[in-house]
């Protein structure tokens, strides 16, 4: 028996500005690891401008994604794995922003009240897309709105 069609599962890649709104949607299959769907999720952003500066958990911590994103000129802001090899490269004055994360995460608990994105009852994953799209859009018009 192989995988089924559908895969094991999808992954809401999300980017969000400072207060939690969305800038950037991905969905993708759950196997790849966050750091291979930055880039895609980073090329679906809604603004002209990229983001600045990404704050992402301790999955994040990568020296690849690091010069990646700041040859576009994007700063990576993640604390060290506990089981990292090599020399740590940030420092304290970053990692401040590290703990305002919890409003980026903002973005997740409110797709979580639509009862559509929480249970993937859509075969297609363009459709489900569509259904967490359409989530950010209701999100975006409610608060601004």
């Amino acid at each position: 028996m192989g995988k089924t069609k559908r895969g094991k599962g999808s992954k809401v890649m999300a980017i969000s500005d400072a207060s939690g709104f969305p800038i950037a949607v991905h969905v993708d299959s759950a196997t790849p690891h966050e750091i291979t769907l930055v880039a895609k999720t980073l090329a679906k952003r809604f603004t002209k401008a990229a983001p600045r500066r990404i704050v992402g958990d301790r999955a994040y911590d990568s020296d690849p994604l690091d010069t990646t994103l700041k040859e576009r000129g994007i700063e990576m802001i993640s604390p060290h794995k506990s089981n990292r090899r090599k020399a740590r490269t940030q420092d304290g004055r970053p990692l401040r922003r590290y703990r305002k994360r919890w409003k980026a995460e903002r973005l997740y608990a409110w797709l979580q009240n639509f009862r559509k994105i929480v249970t993937r009852y859509e075969y297609y994953a363009s459709n489900f897309l569509s259904f967490v799209l359409l989530g950010c859009m209701m999100i975006l018009l409610r608060n601004y709105f």
